[in-house]
């Protein structure tokens, strides 16, 4: 089982940065080169959509179209942590942030509990 935790969301002015992080545990995560990790969105009243990918493996990395050149997904494998670092924030990018593991090889999926994100304008 792998356990995946959020956090570091908040309110933020538009134009603005925040930083999240999602640190995960778990024994099979020990084998991290079978993982990408990534993060999605969900804003109020619309359906949960991807923002960003990393694979643990390769550092390759894929963002969706509405967040290239604001957003990176670093990583620090010592940790066993994935961040998000936002900037140049714009009010539609309020949302709830999940952080979700995928492993390669069995195509389990785990979801962290989300955290909340509001940039004002």
């Amino acid at each position: 089982q792998v356990q995946l935790v959020e956090s570091w969301g908040g309110l933020v002015q538009a134009g603005g940065s925040l930083r999240l992080s999602c640190a995960a545990s778990g024994r099979t995560f020990s084998f991290r080169n079978i993982w990408n990790m990534d993060w999605y969105l969900q804003a109020p009243g619309k359906e949960r959509e991807f923002v960003a990918t990393i694979s643990w493996c390769s550092g390759i990395t894929v963002y969706a179209d509405s967040v290239k050149g604001r957003f990176t997904i670093p990583r620090d494998s010592a940790k066993v942590t994935v961040y998000l670092q936002m900037n140049s924030l714009k009010p539609e990018d309020t949302a709830i942030y999940y952080c979700h593991a995928h492993h390669l090889m069995t195509s389990n999926d785990y979801w962290g509990q989300g955290t909340q994100v509001t940039v004002s304008s």
